[in-house]
């Protein structure tokens, strides 16, 4: 049998002691920055950090933006509504800010944020989805437990319905399965406000007109067809 020697060992801890600590001081940094930063799975634990951060920020001054940058393929719906009612609580406007993925749950923070500061990076991939769930055991828990899925599903719609100002009917039709966007559609669709360039952090504009489609997309979904170039003959090439 070997044992690790007691150097070994203490070297290992400090290592570790070292990764936490240099973890900590970034997230110092940011938060002296105002910047809260949502980077994995959302959980009751992730969950606790993001809204003890908000609160902070915003108690240290509600009249300073808080930027929440989102990075996340979402989890736990109740883990993501404790999210989103914080960032609705809070006095300060929140600016939500998407890169890598904005999935599922994440979606909803992202647009929970203040109207007109909600933004992706170009890169982002944005999807939208109604409430997973399942039921099981007896007649009694599957109602039950049916019931608690469709009060789910009544209330992200209603809430993404808020956020993209648009009709219940056509959320809850959205998202009967994965909806996946970049952030130009995001933008169309009314979940985000503005894509992220290299000329600022943070566009002057809600809207600008550099991101705003050049094509029909339900257009070429109808008839690919009639949008792909023209072959042209050899003889009329110049």
């Amino acid at each position: 049998m070997r044992f690790a020697n007691a150097s070994s060992i203490e070297m290992s801890q400090t290592q570790e002691s070292a990764i936490r600590g240099a973890e900590s001081d970034v997230m110092g940094l940011l938060l002296r920055e105002r910047i809260v930063f949502l980077g994995s799975s959302i959980d009751d634990f992730v969950a606790d950090a993001i809204m003890s951060q908000l609160l902070l920020l915003d108690a240290k001054d509600p009249k300073k933006d808080i930027k929440l940058f989102i990075n996340s393929p979402g989890g736990s719906l109740s883990a993501t509504m404790a999210i989103y009612d914080v960032v609705q609580l809070v006095r300060a406007d929140v600016s939500t800010i998407a890169l890598g993925i904005a999935a599922s749950t994440a979606s909803i923070i992202l647009g929970a944020g203040t109207k007109g500061k909600r933004f992706a990076m170009p890169n982002t991939r944005i999807m939208i989805h109604q409430p997973l769930g399942g039921a099981s055991g007896q007649a009694i828990d599957v109602e039950i437990q049916a019931k608690e899925v469709m009060h789910n599903k009544n209330n992200v719609t209603s809430i993404i319905a808020g956020c993209t100002s648009r009709s219940f009917e056509q959320v809850l039709k959205d998202i009967d399965r994965d909806r996946y966007m970049s952030p130009i559609e995001a933008v169309e669709y009314g979940l985000i406000d503005g894509v992220i360039d290299g000329d600022s952090i943070i566009p002057l504009e809600p809207v600008p007109d550099r991101v705003k489609p050049r094509v029909n997309y339900e257009e070429i979904s109808k008839d690919p067809m009639k949008f792909l170039t023209p072959e042209i003959p050899d003889d009329e090439i110049y």
